[in-house]
């Protein structure tokens, strides 16, 4: 397990050097990667686990595809809706080690839906960049089912399939600058 010792503290999500990302099948045979562009969080680093915490907000309104078709598709009534509800949220419940790892449990929120998530989060290091901030990195990982939440639009594909998939591969890279 990571030294919690050495991450203990407040952490302030850095979005500027962080990705909230996600990946999900097109057509069946290709990946389609997106992620959040404007999100808050805070890691709290306690003297155990069981002290510990992460709270993440992302608006759903800033997702970006890479194709803004795409991005305004996944804005709309058919998937996030945004105009009603443009919170996506995840609230630690639970952490545990996982050897040198963690698997922090959560409730994910997405259109007024909340199921238990569990990440799979790596801590990659502690480091001091050149402006004097403590910077903690932190690397996760998440499959979830779309439909779970309500994202159930689709097109079923002649060939056989359907044009998006239910399964959904959730990513994090995270940079944290240290408050306490």
């Amino acid at each position: 397990m990571a030294d919690l010792a050495a991450i203990a503290g407040t952490w302030a999500i850095d979005p500027s050097h962080s990705r909230l990302g996600f990946e999900a099948r097109h057509a069946v045979i290709t990946k389609v990667r997106g992620h959040f562009a404007d999100f808050t969080g805070t890691v709290v680093v306690g003297a155990d686990l069981a002290s510990s915490s992460v709270v993440v907000d992302a608006k759903l309104d800033s997702i970006d595809t890479g194709s803004a078709d795409r991005d305004g598709h996944l804005k709309s009534a058919d998937f996030f809706d945004v105009e009603n509800t443009n919170v996506l949220s995840f609230k630690s419940t639970d952490i545990k080690a996982d050897g040198d790892d963690f698997i922090v449990t959560g409730d994910l929120t997405i259109k007024d839906v909340t199921k238990s998530v569990e990440l799979k989060v790596e801590a990659t290091g502690t480091a001091t960049d050149p402006f004097g901030n403590v910077r903690a990195g932190f690397e996760g990982s998440a499959e979830i089912n779309r439909k779970d939440f309500g994202l159930t639009w689709n097109v079923a594909l002649e060939a056989g399939g359907l044009l998006v998939s239910e399964k959904i591969k959730l990513q994090l890279d995270i940079s944290a600058i240290k408050q306490a």
